[in-house]
C-alpha cells in the first residue's frame, strides 16, 4: 500500500470525524487510566486481524497485557532497563525487521518514565521512534497516563506524531478531544466527541449542555499551572527533600536517588550509600544541569570526598571545596536527538560502521546546537565562576569504575572564561561539544571494542570544575598538581615500599603529569622517601627536570605551555623557593666567565620536603584504598600561600588497574650473544611472560630525527597501519622506537595514540643520545594506564649499564614487509626510516621475569 493510504481503525464514524488513520500514522491516546485505551486498541486490533494485517504488540511494562494473546497478534517481549539506547535500538531492530505496512501497539509509554527516572528520555525514545515508523508506512497506537509528565516531555511528544487525542471519561460518557490530527482538517475535527464502544457512535458535540458537561469534567483534570512544567525527576527529588525536612525515613529515597544520580557500579553504589548523607545527594542535584547519572568521573571524585570526610576529618579540613557541575548524562542523548543525529548514531553501533563512521559522527556532535533553555543554565555556571577559568571534563557512565579506567581517551577543555558573556557562553558549548565528540576518537572506540563495551550504552555526562589556582600576572595555575597512587606496582626507586604509595609531581597544571609532551619529566615521590630521587648529580636533576610549566593565560584565553624563564619573574619568592632549585654547578661556571645569573630549574624540592603535606598525601590515598579494598589513583593540586598555610584540591579518583603477576620465567642462559637482539635490567614493566613474538616495528632513530619534523606523525600512522592490519589476527608483535611512545610532541618521539599500538605484545623506548631521545616510563601517565590495562609489555633500552645487549641489526636478515604498509603514506622516505620484519619462521621469543626485571629477546 502507499504512504497515506487510509485504513480502518474499527471505529467507522471515528474514521468518518479524523478523515482516516493513515499508513504512516502514529496515534498516541492520553488517558486517565489505561482502561480508557482499551476502549480504542480492542476495536483497532479487531480490524487488523479481519484485514490481514501484519500485528505486533510490543510487551515492555509491567501493567496487564494491552492486547490478548491470539495468533494474529505477535507478542514481543522488550527488557525495560535503564539503558535507553539498548532498548531503543532493540524495539527499533525489530521494527526494521517487520518492514513496511505493520501495525504496531506499544505498553503504555509513561512506564519508560519509571525506569529512566525521567520525562525528558520519554519524549526522546518517542522522537526517535515515531519518524522510523513513519518512513515505513505503519500504523501504531500508543497510550499516555494524563498528570504523569511535563509540559516539555508533552510537547516533545505531540510536536512529533501524527495524531494525538485526548481521553476523558465519567460515568455517563466518554469523551475524545483531538489534539493534533496531522495534514487534516474540518469545521468539526477538533471539538470534543463522545464515543460509546458499545455501538460505535463516535460524534462531535456541538450543543451547550453537552459542552458544559465536558468543561465540567476536563476542570477536574486540570493540575496546578507550575506542576505542569516539572519534569518526574524534579517532582520525586522535591518529594525526598520534603521527607528528609520532615525528618521521615531517607533509606528507601537515598538508594533511589544514588541509583538514578550517581551510579550503576554494585561496587560504587555501595560505598556511597555508605558514605553519602542526604544532604550530600541534594547537594549534587542543586549543582546539576538535566538528568541522569553525573557518571563516573564526577561520582568517584564525590565519594571519595564523602570518604575522607567521614574518616579523616582532619585531612577534610585542608580540602577546597570542589565547587563542581554536573552536566547528566541524559543532555548527551537529547543532544543527538534533537539535532537529528539518532540515525547516524544507531548505524555507528553496528560492526560494520562502528569504526568508519565515528569521523562522521564526530563532526555532526561538533556541529549541533544545543536548546535556550539549556544555555540559560549555562549562563548560571558562568554566573557563579564570574571570570575565574574552568575545565569541562568527561565524565561517561563507564569512566573510572572498577576495571575501566578510560585513562586519557575522552577531551577535557580548559575554558578562559573571559570577555562577554556571549564569548564565553560559546567558549562553554564548544567545549561541550568537544568532549561529546571525543566519544568518537578511535582511541575511544578501540578501547570499548576490546573491552567488550561496545555494545554498551556509554552516555557520556560532563564535570565542570573551577581550575583551582592564583593570578601571577596575566597566568594562572596552581602552584602543584599530579597524580597519586596508593600502591605503587613498580619500584622507580631501589628500597621504596609500594604500599607507602607515590605521587607524580609537576609544578601548574596537572596536564604536563599525565601527558607526556615536551619537558613533561615529572618528580616522582615515593611517600615513604619523599625526598629521594633517582638522579645523583645537580646536572642530572636539571636535565630530567619539567621543562615547561601548563598555565591559563587569561588574556589570551588560551592554554599554553612555558618555559620557566618566561614566567620565574612573576613568581613569588615563597614559592620559588618551594617549587625551583638552583643548578650551582652552571652557577659557578658562568660566574668564572665574569657572569653573574640565577639559574633555577623545577624540582619541587621544598614542597617534597614538606613533611606535614606528604604525610596527608598519603592518609589521604590509604583511606580510600581502604575503603575501595583496592589500590586508587587521584589527580589533585595543592595550593600554597606565603604564610604557610596550603589547601588540596582532589579532582579526581578511580581503581587503580593493577595485574598481579602469575608466576616467574626463566631466562635462558648460555645464548650465543649473536642470537640476542635485546637484553636489559631494571628497564621493564608488565607481567612476566615467555611469548614468541612474529613481528617487530623498528624504528631508526637516527633516520627518525633527521626527518622533517612535519612528516615525523606519518610514521606513527605506518605504525597504527600494522597495529590494525593485525587486529585480532594473533600475531604477537613488538614495536621499537626512539625516545617515548604515545608523547605529543615528536621531538620526543613517535607520536602515536594508544589506538595505534594496542595490538602490541611489547614495545620499546630506545634511548639515543645525539638525537636527544630519552625513554621515561611515566608511571601515572595516561599511557602508563593504557598499558597496564592491556598487558602490554615495555622495556627501554638505555645508554648504560641496564642494557647488556641492543642489535637491531640481526633484524635486517628476515623478511622485510614495509612496503605492505607504507606505499600510500605520501612519504617516499618512511621505508628506510620504519622497518617491518616478519619472524614467523625464526624462533624469536621475547622472555622477561618480572621478579628479577629481567628481559630478552632472543633469535
Amino acid at each position: 500500500m502507499a504512504a497515506f493510504d487510509r485504513v480502518m481503525s474499527g471505529i467507522p464514524e471515528m474514521d468518518e470525524a479524523l478523515d482516516n488513520i493513515r499508513l504512516g500514522d502514529n496515534v498516541v491516546f492520553r488517558v486517565s487510566e489505561l482502561s480508557e485505551f482499551k476502549l480504542f486498541v480492542d476495536p483497532y486490533i479487531e480490524q487488523a486481524k479481519k484485514d490481514k494485517r501484519n500485528i505486533i504488540y510490543f510487551r515492555f511494562a509491567t501493567h496487564e497485557p494491552l492486547v490478548e494473546d491470539c495468533p494474529e497478534v505477535k507478542t514481543v517481549q522488550v527488557p525495560l532497563s535503564h539503558r535507553f539506547e539498548t532498548f531503543t535500538v532493540e524495539i527499533h531492530n525489530v521494527i526494521e525487521k517487520e518492514g513496511k505496512d505493520a501495525f504496531y501497539v506499544f505498553d503504555c509509554l509513561s512506564e519508560l518514565q519509571i525506569a529512566w527516572a525521567t520525562d525528558l528520555m520519554m519524549g526522546n525514545f518517542f522522537r526517535v521512534t515515531c519518524p522510523f515508523l513513519f518512513i515505513l508506512d505503519t500504523v501504531a497506537f500508543f497510550p499516555i497516563i494524563r498528570g504523569k509528565h511535563s509540559f516539555h516531555s508533552i510537547n516533545k511528544i505531540l510536536n512529533t506524531t501524527q495524531l494525538f487525542l485526548d481521553v476523558y471519561s465519567d460515568s455517563k460518557n466518554v469523551y475524545v478531544r483531538p489534539e493534533k490530527v496531522w495534514n487534516r482538517d474540518s469545521e468539526t475535527m477538533f471539538l470534543p466527541h463522545i464515543y460509546r464502544k458499545e455501538d460505535g457512535y463516535f460524534r462531535p458535540i456541538l450543543d451547550g449542555v453537552q459542552s458544559s458537561r465536558f468543561y465540567q469534567l476536563l476542570d477536574n483534570f486540570q493540575r496546578p499551572g507550575e506542576d505542569q512544567y516539572v519534569d518526574f525527576w524534579d517532582k520525586f527529588f522535591n518529594t525526598a527533600k520534603f521527607q528528609y525536612d520532615s525528618h521521615m525515613d531517607m533509606e528507601e529515597p537515598c538508594d533511589i536517588m544514588c541509583k538514578v544520580m550517581m551510579t550503576r557500579d554494585d561496587k560504587m553504589r555501595t560505598m556511597v550509600k555508605k558514605h553519602f548523607r542526604p544532604e550530600d545527594y541534594f547537594n549534587v542535584r542543586s549543582h546539576m544541569i538535566g538528568t541522569g547519572l553525573i557518571g563516573g568521573k564526577a561520582c568517584g571524585m564525590l565519594l571519595a570526598r564523602a570518604i575522607i570526610r567521614n574518616t579523616e576529618p582532619e585531612i577534610n579540613e585542608i580540602l577546597e571545596p570542589h565547587d563542581s557541575f554536573f552536566l547528566g548524562s541524559d543532555i548527551y542523548y537529547t543532544y543527538i536527538v534533537d539535532n537529528d543525529f539518532w540515525d547516524i548514531r544507531v548505524r555507528q553501533r553496528t560492526e560494520e560502521e562502528y569504526f568508519s563512521l565515528a569521523e562522521e559522527f564526530a563532526d555532526k556532535l561538533r556541529s549541533g546546537v544545543f536548546a535556550e533553555d539549556f544555555k540559560t543554565q549555562l549562563k548560571h555556571i558562568l554566573e557563579y565562576y564570574g571570570q575565574d577559568p574552568f575545565i569541562v571534563r568527561s565524565s561517561s557512565i563507564l569512566e573510572d569504575g572498577f576495571g575501566n579506567a578510560f585513562a586519557g581517551k575522552y577531551e577535557s577543555v580548559f575554558c578562559a572564561n573571559r570577555g562577554t558573556l556571549e564569548e564565553r557562553l560559546e567558549e562553554f558549548e564548544n567545549a561541550i561539544r568537544t568532549v561529546y565528540a571525543s566519544t568518537m576518537s578511535l582511541s575511544a572506540l578501540d578501547y570499548r571494542k576490546r573491552r567488550g563495551l561496545d555494545k554498551r550504552d556509554e552516555q557520556m555526562a560532563l564535570l565542570v570544575q573551577r581550575v583551582s589556582g592564583s593570578y601571577y600576572g596575566q597566568y594562572y595555575m596552581p602552584c602543584a598538581a599530579g597524580v597519586g597512587y596508593s600502591y605503587s606496582p613498580y619500584k622507580f626507586l631501589s628500597g621504596i615500599d609500594p604500599k607507602a604509595g607515590m605521587l607524580r609531581l609537576v609544578m601548574g597544571l596537572g596536564t604536563s603529569a599525565v601527558d607526556r609532551t615536551m619537558g613533561s619529566y615529572p618528580r616522582l615521590v615515593s611517600l615513604d622517601m619523599p625526598e629521594a630521587t633517582s638522579c645523583v648529580t645537580i646536572a642530572e636533576k636539571h636535565q630530567f627536570s619539567q621543562r615547561a610549566v601548563e598555565v591559563m593565560d587569561v588574556t589570551e584565553h588560551e592554554l599554553k605551555r612555558l618555559e620557566l624563564r618566561n614566567l620565574e619573574k612573576k613568581l613569588p619568592m615563597y614559592l620559588v623557593n618551594t617549587l625551583l632549585e638552583h643548578d650551582y654547578e652552571v652557577e659557578d661556571s658562568l660566574k668564572e666567565r665574569g657572569i653573574i645569573r640565577d639559574v633555577r630549574f623545577i624540582s619541587c624540592r621544598g614542597l617534597v620536603k614538606k613533611e606535614e603535606i606528604m604525610k596527608r598525601m598519603q592518609r589521604m590515598m590509604h583511606c580510600i584504598h581502604e575503603e575501595y579494598q583496592h589500590p586508587v589513583d587521584i589527580e589533585f593540586t595543592i595550593n600554597l600561600s606565603e604564610t604557610g598555610e596550603y589547601s588540596i584540591n582532589l579532582l579526581q579518583c578511580r581503581p587503580l588497574q593493577v595485574s598481579k603477576d602469575t608466576g616467574s620465567v626463566t631466562i635462558p642462559e648460555n645464548v650465543p650473544a649473536e642470537n640476542i637482539l635485546m637484553e636489559t635490567l631494571d628497564s621493564s614493566m608488565g607481567l612476566s611472560r615467555s611469548v614468541p613474538v612474529d613481528l617487530i616495528v623498528y624504528v631508526d632513530p637516527k633516520a627518525y630525527y633527521n626527518m622533517p619534523y612535519a612528516d615525523k606523525p606519518g610514521i606513527a600512522s605506518i605504525i597504527g597501519k600494522v597495529n590494525w592490519t593485525y587486529r585480532d589476527k594473533g600475531r604477537h608483535m613488538m614495536l621499537i622506537v626512539p625516545g617515548r611512545i604515545g608523547t605529543s610532541s615528536p621531538e620526543l618521539g613517535v607520536p602515536t595514540t594508544f589506538a595505534d599500538i594496542s595490538e602490541f605484545e611489547a614495545v620499546c623506548e630506545v634511548e639515543e643520545k645525539e638525537a636527544g631521545y630519552n625513554p621515561e616510563l611515566s608511571y601515572g601517565s595516561h599511557i602508563f594506564q593504557d598499558l597496564v590495562e592491556a598487558d602490554i609489555l615495555y622495556t627501554a633500552v638505555f645508554a648504560n649499564e641496564k642494557t647488556k645487549i641492543f642489535a637491531p641489526e640481526i633484524l635486517e636478515k628476515f623478511r622485510n614487509i614495509t612496503g605492505d604498509f607504507c606505499d600510500d603514506s605520501g612519504n617516499a622516505d618512511a621505508a628506510s626510516i620504519v622497518r617491518v620484519f616478519d619472524l614467523s619462521a625464526s624462533g624469536c621469543t621475547l622472555y622477561y621475569d618480572l621478579e628479577a626485571n629481567h628481559l630478552m629477546v632472543s633469535l
